[in-house]
């Protein structure tokens, strides 16, 4: 099976009252969220970790009692030498296009989705990507436009994702075409991987 997951910050005390975390302590919630991921991804499933996965580098080794084939798509808090990672990480990218759709950490620019259905992420913990509605006939002068969620991106952050655990990549496909979303290349461009 695969599965995706971003921004467990582990050892990263503060997260906990920045992003609302429900633990009491730091050893609580790396206990939890290592307990979750093992509860439901086993030996041999793919992980996609899309980024900010330590805060500091005692928390590294955090890494050797998650289960499954774990690829790092590095975030911006993913600070330490290539070599510290890869004995924890099959591979180590930038991003990844899989099934027409890009993973990164931070959400791509409109202008670089292109060809891309969706574009699933991390970095914006319990936050989306916003866009503002399209209104029929166009934008009136001095009405108040609304923002929707932009179902070109979809965030696999701990804080959206069960449990914060890992979720399977059949449940972010259901979740993207829920919300209207489109998964694959846009007008067939690009093979499925």
């Amino acid at each position: 099976m695969i599965f995706f997951t971003s921004d467990t910050h582990f050892f990263h005390g503060n997260i906990i009252r920045y992003c609302n975390r429900p633990f009491d302590s730091i050893d609580a919630m790396n206990e939890g969220m290592i307990q979750r991921w093992n509860n439901r991804v086993g030996p041999e499933d793919t992980v996609y970790h899309l980024g900010d996965v330590v805060i500091n580098r005692r928390a590294l080794k955090t890494l050797a009692r998650l289960n499954g084939d774990k690829v790092l798509i590095k975030g911006n808090h993913d600070i330490f030498r290539l070599e510290e990672y890869t004995p924890h990480f099959r591979d180590i990218r930038g991003y990844h296009v899989m099934n027409g759709m890009i993973l990164s950490h931070i959400p791509l620019h409109p202008e670089s989705l292109g060809r891309f259905g969706v574009n699933i992420h991390g970095h914006l913990h319990a936050n989306r990507v916003m866009r503002y509605k399209t209104i029929k006939g166009g934008v009136m002068p001095n009405i108040p436009l609304e923002l929707e969620i932009d179902v070109r991106y979809h965030c696999v952050c701990v804080e959206q994702t069960p449990d914060f655990a890992p979720i399977l990549f059949e449940d972010v496909i259901k979740r993207i075409e829920a919300e209207g979303g489109v998964v694959g290349f846009r007008n067939g461009n690009g093979p499925t991987m």
